[in-house]
């Protein structure tokens, strides 16, 4: 019976889909399958399918399964990294000669891709705020092939009505990709919304611990599924079992600790809104922000991730980040521990200079799950 049967209740896939019970010992989570090949009966008979594990493995499989059931997709595949994920995608979709409209706030490795590596195949791409439909639709050449949106955006948390512009790409013959990784499926299921294809860094919120590095790509559509599983297989940057398992196991608690993440964070964000050393504070949740209406209508809460700016500029941000105690200074985010940042200088340095360059003055929270009354007296005494 297909993993669909068992319930269309978020929760309920989250723990069962693609965890089929071991069928030699009946053990309730999938075995790590920690083999490079397989026995086959025969030459081309394949069990299960299974030949060579960067083709396909089983734990492997249980995670893609999953992946695809969780953000209500036909194929799931999962990747060493999420921008070896973003690099199948993009050498699945584009050729030379091609456009590409990425948004103006984006996560800098993504800006990265495009700017040092996609440019150099003879692919063009230029900037639009993805906020504003109009600026997007403005965007477009004859040659635009992909319109690249990140919502909530990393790090100025900005807001895209993912419909509005999955109609924009779908008129001019483009495909809509969303990343998806700050809101999880749990929270925005953007292949609903009319986008081609979801991206995932599963080092995030989806692994949820800070013990596993993984990509996904996600697709309702079965040809597109098709070319994407021939070129991870081609090109090979494909998830290990073991960091299939670790991402497995974190997607079973993952709306738990969604809850938790968005209701911490709406109290931390409350609270530096009445800072008298906080300039601004970027936060979907909160009734002034720009896009919180259309966040309110795509997505079920606001997710876990703050920004704020602090007067005083880039060295006052600097010294917030360093005086922390709780929060802990380090990249990355989405896992249970809470995390704090200089974007400028750490996550986004390799945008400097550029149109997704970040404010100075910016610091960025990943609010973890601990108790929300010590992530509050831990930011009042770092920002002091």
């Amino acid at each position: 019976m297909s993993d669909r049967h068992i319930s269309q209740h978020f929760e309920t896939l989250a723990i069962h889909a693609g965890n089929t019970a071991d069928p030699l010992t009946g053990a309730v989570v999938p075995p790590i399958y920690q083999v490079s090949t397989y026995k086959q009966d025969g030459v081309g008979g394949l069990r299960g399918g299974y030949e060579y594990s960067r083709s396909a493995n089983p734990t492997r499989t249980a995670l893609e399964e999953n992946l695809a059931a969780l953000e209500g997709g036909r194929r799931g595949l999962a990747f060493a990294s999420g921008l070896a994920a973003e690099d199948c995608l993009l050498r699945t979709l584009l050729s030379p000669g091609d456009h590409v409209v990425i948004p103006n706030d984006a996560y800098g490795g993504t800006f990265r891709l495009f700017a040092k590596v996609v440019a150099r195949w003879g692919v063009e791409w230029s900037v639009a705020d993805t906020s504003d439909p109009a600026a997007v639709r403005a965007a477009l050449t004859p040659k635009t092939k992909v319109v690249w949106v990140e919502t909530p955006s990393n790090p100025l948390l900005g807001i895209t009505d993912i419909a509005a512009v999955a109609q924009i790409a779908r008129d001019a013959g483009a495909r809509l990709v969303v990343d998806n990784t700050f809101a999880t499926p749990y929270l925005q299921q953007p292949l609903a919304l009319g986008a081609d294809v979801v991206v995932h860094s599963l080092t995030k919120y989806m692994g949820g611990h800070s013990d596993v590095v993984g990509g996904a790509l996600i697709t309702s559509d079965a040809d597109l599924g098709e070319e994407l599983t021939f070129h991870q297989n081609a090109m090979g940057a494909v998830a290990g079992p073991f960091d299939s398992w670790l991402v497995l196991r974190g997607t079973k608690t993952l709306s738990v600790r969604m809850d938790r993440h968005s209701e911490n964070a709406v109290k931390v964000a409350d609270m530096l809104t009445r800072h008298a050393r906080v300039t601004s504070v970027l936060y979907p949740g909160l009734p002034e922000h720009p896009g919180h209406e259309v966040a309110a209508k795509q997505m079920k809460s606001f997710g876990g991730m703050v920004s704020f700016r602090v007067e005083g500029g880039e060295e006052a941000a600097v010294e917030v980040c360093n005086r922390a105690k709780v929060f802990t200074l380090g990249e990355s985010l989405g896992g249970v521990e809470s995390l704090i940042e200089h974007p400028g200088r750490m996550t986004h340095a390799s945008a400097a200079g550029s149109a997704l360059e970040v404010p100075a003055d910016l610091v960025r929270l990943s609010v973890g799950i601990e108790n929300a009354d010590d992530l509050l007296e831990d930011l009042q005494q770092a920002l002091g």
